[in-house]
């Protein structure tokens, strides 16, 4: 008999062993793919044909020629290379008081406290206090007995918990996508930093293109209004005729109405800047910008594809979208199987207040809930909707990381393209201003026509202008390349 007895509690002794190894497995069970970070882009180059050293040799003055430096590190503050303190306070006042990066900011923070609301209520077990006091009527009779009816007070107060115990961790996989939802805002966050630097460095170039194209202008405006004084005293002395004071004065209101546009796109681009920098246009102060106030930076940085797709900030939002399809993917799996809960109450009732916490008034339970989907036709597919969602997702991070090795190779492209521009603009502006101080010393001398000195004015003011074009898009595209390159990247897990 004791024999038989304590085989069988040993054998009760295993059996509940065996159930609790069996629920610390099923705890440690997580259905759905693990993410895994996708592989980098094979390709070691961003253009079919390599790309030179450097790009072709301009005029010290119009900064020279660019080194590519392959594997460079790039500056947190990478818009100081322009050498511009001007360009460096306004994007300090940008990352101080821009609106838009203050949202992506709060937004942030949302994602971080969702994430932690989350966590507590699954992680850990839910406790909840409750006490009472009920006034009730009991009729014997109501029961089968006899008697008076009574009337009572109940005092009661007790502690609840109930915790799920996640057996294929679809609790552990929606914490995994909410974590994954909080990588994507702080991605997003980097993005937007990004983003203002680069929108403030290209206003800020506009600005001195723009103010530089009113100068040219305004001083082609003066030698052709002089020309007019000429021409007209010629007129007098009878050596021009009436068409050539009106073909000048024609050629100068055209000129004079061509100024009025730019000087347009000058204060909008005022008014952008000062939105950029978070301030209202009527009461920002801009500084007046030229283009010697840009140096050129010499040496860019140029990472590989692979490196590109580990630091620039749409490219890692976008992964971080791809692992939050993967863990909705394993929230909707484990929704086909069991839930398990298990609930325990402890507290205690009396008739009087005193007697509340008394030996005689505890009271308790403990009770385990096992859920399982017998029929629910929306489960499965509901499944295979998130499956589809981690697909697109993957061909979306695909996507993305293909347009940031398209915006590398152009603004690449661009650079060397640039460097070639500018050198033959130079030229061109050389060639035509020295056409233009023969022109005029030929018209006073009577021997140039009028239509020659308006032909020698066009080509100068093009000219000039076109080189103005050419040296700002050198500037742009170059802080362009920062920002295809991710700027200062952002830290890869390992």
């Amino acid at each position: 008999m004791n024999s038989a007895m304590s085989y069988f509690n040993q054998d009760r002794v295993l059996r509940r062993a065996g159930t609790v190894l069996l629920a610390a497995w099923l705890a440690g069970c997580t259905v759905g793919p693990d993410f895994r970070r996708p592989e980098p882009p094979a390709v070691q180059d961003y253009t079919a044909t390599a790309l030179p050293s450097q790009t072709a040799s301009t005029p010290s003055a119009l900064g020279g020629a660019q080194r590519f430096v392959a594997q460079a590190p790039i500056d947190d503050a990478w818009w100081r290379q322009f050498g511009s303190p001007k360009l460096n306070a306004l994007i300090e006042r940008a990352l101080q008081s821009s609106p838009s990066l203050a949202a992506a900011q709060a937004t942030l923070h949302q994602a971080e406290q969702t994430y932690a609301a989350q966590a507590g209520s699954t992680l850990l077990p839910q406790a909840n206090g409750q006490l009472g006091v009920q006034r009730q009527r009991m009729t014997p009779a109501v029961q089968g007995q006899t008697g008076p009816e009574r009337t009572f007070t109940l005092y009661n107060a007790s502690v609840g918990v109930s915790y799920n115990l996640d057996l294929f961790g679809g609790n552990r996989r929606a914490l995994e996508a909410l974590a994954a939802q909080t990588d994507f805002q702080r991605f997003q966050l980097e993005g937007a930093r990004l983003a203002l630097a680069a929108n403030v460095v290209t206003a800020a170039i506009a600005e001195a293109q723009l103010a530089a194209q009113i100068a040219a202008t305004e001083e082609i405006l003066a030698a052709q209004t002089e020309q007019l004084e000429l021409t007209r005293r010629r007129l007098e002395l009878g050596n021009a005729t009436e068409l050539d004071v009106v073909s000048l004065q024609t050629q100068v209101e055209q000129t004079r109405a061509g100024i009025v546009p730019l000087r347009n796109r000058l204060e909008q681009t005022n008014h952008l800047l000062a939105i950029l920098i978070g301030e209202p246009p009527a009461a920002a102060t801009i500084p007046s910008l030229t283009l010697a106030d840009f140096k050129l930076p010499t040496d860019l940085p140029v990472q590989v594809p692979s490196e590109l797709a580990r630091r620039r900030p749409d490219i890692r939002a976008s992964e971080a979208l791809l692992h939050v399809a993967s863990a909705q993917y394993g929230v909707a799996v484990s929704r086909l199987y069991p839930q398990l809960t298990l609930t325990g109450n402890v507290g205690s009732e009396a008739l009087t207040s005193t007697a509340l916490f008394g030996p005689n008034s505890l009271v308790w339970g403990l009770a385990g809930q096992l859920a399982q989907p017998l029929f629910n036709a929306g489960l499965r597919p509901a499944a295979r909707a998130a499956e589809a969602g981690l697909d697109a997702a993957a061909a979306n991070y695909r996507q993305t990381v293909l347009q940031a090795l398209r915006n590398v190779a152009d603004v690449l492209r661009a650079l060397d393209n640039d460097a070639l521009a500018l050198q033959a603009e130079a030229a061109a502006d050389a060639s035509a201003q020295r056409s233009l101080d023969l022109v005029k010393q030929q018209y006073r001398l009577g021997v140039a026509t009028y239509l020659q000195l308006l032909i020698a004015q066009q080509q100068a003011q093009q000219t000039r202008i076109g080189l103005i074009a050419a040296q700002a898009q050198r500037l742009a595209d170059t802080a362009a390349l920062y920002v295809a390159m991710g700027g200062a990247g952002t830290s890869s897990p390992q």
